[in-house]
């Protein structure tokens, strides 16, 4: 059995923002595929390719017929009776494609370089914008006369976190456990 939500006539069914955003990453998805040149474009339709089911398959039937003719009991001439020219074959074709795989995947982390670099602007955002919110909750409380939360934790939420001391703090701490586990 489905479940699914009926969205009212005054609830849509996603959020305008969430349906917007996703709007935009596609558009900039297929920004970036009409920015990759000609080799790249190439290089990612081989990757695919190989990366398939159908190359699998291609490649054990041609393999398969291949070492079929050039064994010894089947009948015909042989044009490779030792297998050499397959072995070369093969690992000409290997020394290609890795090189394909790896224009892919070069062009693959960048991109998950920039949606990182993206994702931690956006934390770093919210993270302020929660921060502000903290401090004028408190400040609303304090204007009403509220009793505020026990403990230190407030205080510190009303503080800004400086990425670059986070990972100063990441880098000092690594380097003690690794100085530790030496």
């Amino acid at each position: 059995m489905k479940w699914r939500h009926e969205s009212s006539a005054h609830e849509p069914a996603i959020a305008r923002i969430v349906e917007r955003n996703i709007h935009a990453l596609i558009q900039e998805r297929e920004t970036q595929e009409n920015r990759l040149s000609a080799s790249e474009r190439v290089a990612q339709r081989i990757t695919d390719f190989t990366g398939s089911m159908t190359c699998v398959w291609l490649h054990g039937a041609m393999f398969g017929v291949w070492i079929l003719l050039n064994l010894p009991w089947f009948p015909g001439p042989k044009f490779d009776p030792t297998f050499v020219v397959l072995a070369m074959v093969a690992s000409v074709e290997s020394i290609f494609l890795s090189t394909f795989i790896l224009i892919t995947q070069n062009r693959m982390m960048k991109l998950a370089d920039r949606r990182a670099d993206l994702n931690l602007q956006i934390s770093l955002l919210a993270e302020h914008e929660v921060t502000r919110l903290i401090k004028m909750t408190v400040e609303i409380c304090n204007h009403l006369g509220l009793q505020q939360v026990e403990g230190n934790d407030i205080g510190e939420l009303q503080q800004d976190i400086r990425p670059e001391k986070v990972l100063e703090t990441l880098d000092r701490q690594e380097r003690e456990m690794k100085k530790k586990s030496d």
